[in-house]
């Protein structure tokens, strides 16, 4: 009989990991340095083929060893990535992860706790209760408050409306009202728990209009408390911010609970400079982070906030062999009803890695140092005669495009960057219009690397 490969856990896994690691870490460098850019050059087709014919067969029938099938995978994989760590690949809210929490994320795949009950997880189960309460305690500055990790900005979405239409069930069907600029998981969420259509009001400048607002609210039919408004604190397209503050009053005076998709502006809670941009999602019932965002998490690290605890209490539920009632009752933690996954994987290990390391300070200097990068950026364009720049970065996204070009030229030079893997700039269509996006959020992005990027904009023409 054979000798099973090494697992990586108990007192020997450091050993048998040891060897592997570095045969990945070389992978990692050669393959970023034979990419030698943002991304791998030659579009779809090119980088299919050469995956197959470096991967050759997946499945062979006998193996190659687990030092080369790592070296030969792992090196494909980083010589064909989007690689956020590279300053010129500013698409999306994609961020260039952490050296600490991707080490973090290492401890936490080889120890592999499973958070459905506390006899597979028994410290991680504390670790992310120390904290969901710390980063709740956080967003509600009162006091209280509760949080769960989730997968990211999705998942928490969909929970806020299945926790709301659980709280205000006695009121009746549960109407969302989101603003034409809200995330379209929302409107997923709602059709997934067969909720009716959302009603969307008017969002002109790119943020939800008030007034609109006041005047959806006033309008819909059933009891107060049957309606959920899910404002915006950092869109996708253009990194804006609904008025919430004003949003939460009218909430208030309508008597709608309030839901605040933070999955990109959360973060500016951790800046002093930029904490005031938020003022008004203290007011929400729920609130939703993406730390693999404006975090620098890898993926996933996500949570949903919650300013009243109780409304978790619709996610209770039981089986006998992960929280049986005399298990729970002689003081086992019951881990079940916090999230609608049973097996999950300790992400919040990184994000404790993370917070604790750098504290609140070190995490708002990132904050406000890719903020800063976007206002340099968008003085850039806004100096140079050949671009049109949309408007001041609210956060770090940075909307603009080459004056007198048409929206077809806009998307021809986005794709030939792609396919010359030089850039990578994603796109926005705002009022009619589309424009080129760059979405900052690597802190080690330089001016030169920005003015870099324009200057390839400017070279891209159509031929």
């Amino acid at each position: 009989m054979s000798t099973p490969p090494p697992l990586a856990g108990g007192a020997q896994g450091p050993d048998a990991l040891r060897p592997l690691l570095t045969a990945a870490l070389d992978a990692l460098r050669t393959g970023a340095t034979a990419r030698g850019g943002p991304l791998p050059a030659g579009g779809p087709t090119a980088v299919a083929a050469r995956v197959r014919e470096a991967v050759g067969e997946v499945l062979p029938t006998r193996g190659e060893g687990s030092e080369a099938a790592l070296r030969t995978l792992v090196h494909t994989l980083a010589e064909g990535a989007a690689d956020p760590a590279d300053a010129l690949c500013a698409a999306h809210l994609h961020c260039p992860p952490l050296a600490l929490a991707v080490a973090a994320d290492l401890a936490a795949s080889a120890l592999n706790p499973s958070m459905d009950s506390w006899d597979q997880a028994p410290a991680a189960s504390e670790v992310e209760n120390l904290v969901t309460r710390a980063l709740a305690a956080q967003a509600y500055r009162a006091g209280g408050g509760d949080a769960l990790i989730t997968t990211g900005g999705t998942e928490s979405n969909q929970l806020a409306l299945l926790l709301a239409r659980e709280r205000t069930a006695a009121h009746g069907p549960l109407r969302l009202v989101v603003g034409a600029n809200a995330h379209h998981s929302l409107g997923r969420a709602a059709w997934l728990l067969g909720m009716p259509e959302p009603v969307v009001v008017p969002a002109p400048a790119g943020v939800l209009d008030p007034a609109a607002l006041d005047a959806a609210l006033a309008g819909l039919p059933g009891p107060p408390g049957s309606v959920l408004v899910a404002a915006t604190a950092g869109t996708t397209d253009a990194g804006l911010i609904d008025p919430l503050d004003r949003v939460a009053d009218l909430c208030a005076q309508h008597g709608a609970r309030l839901h605040v998709d933070a999955a990109y502006g959360g973060p500016l809670l951790f800046s002093d400079v930029r904490r005031g941009l938020l003022h008004g999602m203290e007011r929400a019932d729920s609130i939703t982070f993406d730390l693999h965002k404006l975090g620098w998490q890898p993926v996933a690290a996500g949570l949903i906030l919650v300013r009243d605890p109780h409304d978790l209490a619709a996610l209770g539920h039981h089986a006998d062999y992960l929280n049986a009632g005399d298990d729970t009752e002689a003081g086992l933690p019951d881990l079940l009803g916090r999230s609608l996954r049973t097996t999950r994987r300790p992400d919040v290990l990184k994000i404790a890695v993370t917070l604790k390391a750098l504290g609140q300070q070190g995490l708002g200097a990132l904050v406000d140092q890719v903020c800063a990068q976007a206002g340099e950026f968008a003085v850039l364009v806004d100096a140079h005669p050949g671009f049109e720049l949309y408007d001041r970065p609210v956060i770090s996204t940075v909307l603009f495009r080459p004056a007198g070009a048409d929206d077809d030229h806009i998307a021809y030079v986005r794709r030939e960057l792609l396919g010359q893997g030089r850039a990578v700039l994603g796109r926005a269509t705002i009022d009619g219009r589309r424009w080129l996006k760059a979405t900052l959020l690597n802190p080690h992005t330089r001016p030169g690397d920005l003015a870099e990027l324009l200057k390839l904009v400017e070279g891209t023409t159509p031929r």
